[in-house]
């Protein structure tokens, strides 16, 4: 499971560049460099939120230093860097923040190793995928699309990140139905934009 908490960022964010095609997307140096000083600072501060049972507490922990917070900081600091054009050419949230996403993902892998746990060794790693592909996903839909649809997007991007903390906290809480629901609708959004992208790459 360790090997997989290891692997699965690089080996999804080779699979996205070659879906994709954005072989030159900018930003990739940057998403490298400061996601390995956000990763390792992270490491040595520890948790910012310390978990407390199966209650809200552990659900804030799930959303700030395990699950959420971590994938959607990629996105927010590429916004960033891409509205103030720091960044230049082509543009992809997605690329960078899988690449952001791998130091971390070395890091928690070695880190939480010793504690063999299939929610964090690869459940985690899913739902981060899940946040950094289906986020940008809407995002594209709210740059190209009309009210329903912006509409519709907005809300989405909101329950992604919600649903992917929840699923988190139920899987540890033991209620694995309700975290496969929690699962579904944070990771369906990704599935249907990996889906596009193939078919895209297709008809190329």
């Amino acid at each position: 499971m360790s090997l997989f908490c290891l692997l699965w960022m690089p080996l999804f964010y080779l699979f996205w560049r070659t879906v994709t095609g954005n072989i030159a997307s900018a930003g990739g140096i940057w998403a490298l460099l400061i996601g390995s000083i956000v990763a390792l600072i992270q490491f040595f501060l520890g948790s910012m939120v310390e978990p407390g049972g199966f209650g809200l507490s552990r659900w804030m922990s799930g959303f700030v230093d395990i699950v959420t917070l971590p994938a959607l900081a990629p996105l927010l600091v590429y916004f960033f860097l891409v509205f103030f054009k720091i960044v230049s050419g082509t543009h992809d949230f997605t690329n960078f923040a899988l690449l952001w996403l791998i130091p971390g993902a070395a890091i928690r892998a070695v880190s939480w190793s010793s504690q063999n746990d299939p929610i964090l060794l690869v459940l985690v790693p899913l739902l981060w995928t899940a946040i950094a592909a289906g986020i940008p996903f809407f995002i594209s839909i709210i740059y190209n699309g009309r009210v329903f649809a912006i509409i519709f997007s907005s809300l989405a991007i909101i329950i992604i990140p919600l649903a992917a903390a929840s699923s988190y906290w139920a899987f540890y809480s033991q209620k694995s139905s309700m975290g496969f629901l929690f699962l579904s609708l944070a990771a369906i959004p990704m599935l249907i934009s990996t889906v596009f992208s193939l078919i895209r790459a297709g008809e190329e």
